[in-house]
């Protein structure tokens, strides 16, 4: 019972860190990266489609990505949808292929982006000490209902926090790689 607890927290907390690690791929670098234009929704007759069903992203050089749209008609589509994120890009289009060329970051948006990945960081160490606070309440629980002891519960709260520790650290990590991706010139 106790190693199920354990596992699941361990699931949440790795979970946690993924999905950290997956919010910070759409935060624009210096680099070109299709991860950018990922979460990009296009009306395709009428209904809203992810881009990457209805084109292909390709990175081109450092600085550029290349859409390509399947049908001819949706090139405006997909123009409306870029000039309509939160990305701030500007799309070029000649004929049927539609490029984005990405400025260098000034100094003062890179500050930004890197408090923002801070935030970030810091909202998923709040989830992973949710994940443990749940565990810990879960053994609790346990205890309560005479299924184990205290010395069980108190190994297994020392072990809960050692998965806890691990996923910060994992998560201070990659906070730490994303701040120095970004102050590279």
């Amino acid at each position: 019972m106790l190693n199920e607890i354990k596992k699941d927290a361990q699931n949440r907390m790795n979970k946690s860190v993924e999905a950290f690690r997956h919010d910070l791929t759409k935060l624009r670098t210096g680099r070109a990266t299709t991860a950018l234009v990922d979460h990009l929704k296009v009306n395709y007759y009428g209904s809203d489609m992810p881009l990457t069903q209805v084109a292909t992203v390709s990175v081109s050089d450092a600085r550029s990505l290349t859409i390509t749209p399947w049908e001819k008609g949706m090139v405006a589509a997909v123009e409306k949808a870029i000039l309509a994120s939160d990305l701030g890009l500007t799309p070029n289009t000649a004929g049927t292929v539609i490029r984005i060329n990405l400025p260098p970051l000034t100094e003062e948006r890179r500050k930004e982006l890197s408090k923002h990945v801070h935030a970030e960081g810091e909202n998923a160490k709040v989830a992973i000490r949710n994940v443990r606070r749940d565990a810990i309440q879960q053994v609790k629980e346990l205890l309560k209902d005479k299924q184990v002891t205290e010395d069980d519960v108190r190994r297994s709260e020392d072990e809960i926090q050692k998965l806890t520790d691990k996923a910060v650290k994992d998560v201070d990590d990659v906070v730490k790689a994303k701040e120095q991706e970004l102050m590279a010139v």
